[in-house]
This record gives C-alpha cells, structure tokens and sequence, in this order.
C-alpha cells in the first residue's frame, strides 16, 4: 500500500485567516450596579476560635461534605489557638454522637492525628 493512498500524510493545514474569531465569552457574571450593591453589604469572615460553636452535630452520611470539612477546621482552629481540652471535647463529641462514622476515612484519620496531638500538647504541658 502506498503512503499517497493510505492518508497519512494527507494533513490539511488551515489558515488562520480563514477561521472564524471567537468571541471572547463576557467574564462578569454581574453588572457594575449589581457588583456595588453586594459591596455595600459584604462583611469579611473573621474566623476567632468559635467555628466550633457553629457546628451542628450529629452529621450523617447523607450530610454535604462542606459540613465535614467545617468541623475538621473547628478541630484545626482550637488546636491552632492552643485550646486543646476544648479540640479533645469536640473530637469525643463527634465520637460519641455517632457523628464519625459519616466522615471518610481520611477524615477520621485526621481527626485521630488532631486527638494525638492535643492529647501529647496536653501532658507536655503539665510537666512543664
């Protein structure tokens, strides 16, 4: 069989001229007004230790997993500000309401890492 007839070689070059300009897609998903009026009324999210507090436990399978990820950050966040007795609290409430059988194992796997470390934070700080 011949390369000329088995096409492989047949590459059809465009020229870009030819093609059509696309439209770049409008990025803003808001108007100016819009945009001024969601300014107006924004607020930073100061987070201080007390993400912990907004938790609703129990979480179940069902749960959405930003939920998950706020409790992790609520174990984070004590442990972050040294307030480990209340980081053991949490991590034993969500144990003991069942609420760690809906996290993934990672999770659960983090939350037992923060449970070490709290734990060691806790008894290094009484001989100390």
């Amino acid at each position: 069989m011949d390369i000329e007839e088995s096409g492989l070689l047949d590459i059809q070059l465009s020229d870009s001229e030819e093609q059509e300009q696309v439209q770049k897609i409008d990025r803003t998903g808001q108007t100016e007004a819009e945009f001024q009026l969601v300014k107006q009324d924004y607020r930073a999210k100061v987070e201080n230790g007390q993400i912990h507090s907004s938790v609703q436990l129990p979480l179940t399978p069902g749960t959405k997993k930003q939920l998950f990820q706020e409790a992790i950050h609520a174990v984070e966040e004590l442990y972050f500000f040294r307030r480990y007795q209340e980081a053991l609290n949490f991590i034993q409430g969500i144990h003991s309401d069942g609420s760690a059988e809906a996290f993934d194992r990672d999770s659960r796997e983090l939350l037992h890492v923060y449970q070490q470390k709290c734990q060691e934070k806790l008894i290094s700080s009484c001989y100390s």
